[in-house]
């Protein structure tokens, strides 16, 4: 199935400076269960909110660390030739380069920073 329509992802900035974030509400109000949208900017990064169920494809990002904080559920990151389980606020930096898989056997809540230009599906 092409990555289009696997997954739900919005790189449109939905707030902006000064304006309220309410992550339950966007839970609250997602269908999809793979659903990423991105946040805000922060200088020259952006936070994105990840709502996960199921499994990301294999990826990398070449000129581009990823961060992960679980707000509630549980992630897997697959990486070659090992994993990294986090649970609620627990995170992790995923190094540019690196080949890894999210995954998410319940709904899980997340939230990303990362470059504004990186592509979330990997280059």
């Amino acid at each position: 199935m092409p990555v289009s329509q696997t997954y739900d992802i919005r790189m449109d900035v939905k707030f902006g400076p000064n304006e309220r974030i309410d992550i339950p509400a966007l839970v609250a109000e997602c269908r999809s269960p793979w659903f990423n949208q991105t946040l805000c900017r922060v200088n020259d990064s952006v936070v994105r909110l990840g709502i996960f169920e199921g499994e990301f494809h294999w990826h990398k990002h070449d000129r581009d660390d990823e961060f992960f904080l679980v707000l509630s559920g549980r992630l897997f990151i697959d990486m070659e030739g090992r994993t990294v389980e986090l649970g609620p606020q627990q995170g992790v930096t995923i190094p540019r380069g690196a080949m890894h898989r999210p995954r998410a056997p319940q709904k899980t809540v997340v939230l990303m920073m990362e470059t504004d230009n990186i592509v979330p599906t990997g280059d």
